[in-house]
């Protein structure tokens, strides 16, 4: 069994610091075998709140995948949005925007969806696409994980315009490739369910697990975390939400089962 925690929405620039050190001490608990974060690590992309995000998640477990979110690229400097929009992402964080990872038990890819003239949504572009299945489609025996800031499925209520553009045409890519799983935030709440329900493709269902935020932007919900315990046959999806100011606790858990048709 592997276990990883998934952040999100951690919003450097407006994030309350008190929060930091309770998270910190929850994820060296758990002690995921691989962290990751799907992202907007700042709020306006600047250098100096990649380098409060920097020095953080060097305080967190390695390894690490990592992903840029919208916010990640600059808002207000448009020189740099459309001529350099990740440099500084790129600097501080990681330049490899298509991080991936592998062990005897899970494979992770991150793709990133954050685009210089789309100001909120995301994208996928046919060369990410087409990475899917250089990285997932020949392995076998391993859960196939899948990492984006912008989401590929939401629950029922959410329409085509809340995901990220392309989804439907990588979808077919995912399920040739039989991935597992997709991890996504964007939308600062906990949420999760079975691609079944959306996209109707025989004999595939993959689980979408959405991580709420760190920062200030709460919508409704306390800050919040994922700790998700994986293996072949089953996949536990615990959320971890702050209680009162000293430390997050597990607030609910749901489970998923591997089926000849999917996970359900």
């Amino acid at each position: 069994m592997r276990t990883l925690v998934h952040l999100s929405d951690l919003h450097f620039g407006r994030l309350d610091p008190a929060i930091l050190a309770p998270l910190r001490s929850s994820v060296q608990q758990i002690a995921p075998d691989l962290l990751i974060v799907s992202g907007d690590l700042t709020q306006r992309a600047r250098a100096e709140e990649f380098e409060q995000a920097r020095d953080f998640l060097r305080t967190l477990p390695d390894p690490q995948i990592i992903v840029p979110g919208n916010h990640d690229v600059p808002l207000h400097n448009l020189y740099a949005r459309f001529r350099m929009p990740l440099r500084e992402y790129q600097r501080f964080i990681t330049e490899d925007l298509d991080p991936f990872y592998k062990d005897d038990e899970i494979a992770v890819l991150g793709i990133n969806t954050a685009r210089s003239l789309i100001w909120k949504n995301g994208r996928v572009n046919v060369r990410q696409i087409n990475q899917i299945e250089v990285r997932f489609c020949d392995l076998t025996n391993a859960v196939k994980v899948l990492v984006t800031h912008h989401p590929f499925d939401l629950p029922e209520q959410h329409g085509r315009a809340d995901l990220v553009g392309r989804a439907r045409r990588a979808m077919v890519q995912i399920a040739r490739c039989n991935i597992d799983l997709l991890l996504a935030g964007h939308f600062h709440v906990s949420q999760s369910g079975r691609t079944a329900s959306r996209y109707q493709i025989p004999g595939h269902s993959a689980i979408f697990v959405q991580a709420g935020t760190i920062s200030t932007r709460a919508r409704g919900e306390a800050n919040s975390f994922n700790a998700l315990h994986i293996d072949k046959n089953r996949i536990v999806v615990e959320r971890y939400g702050l209680s009162g100011e000293e430390s997050f606790r597990p607030v609910s858990e749901q489970s998923f089962g591997c089926t000849p048709t999917g996970w359900t």
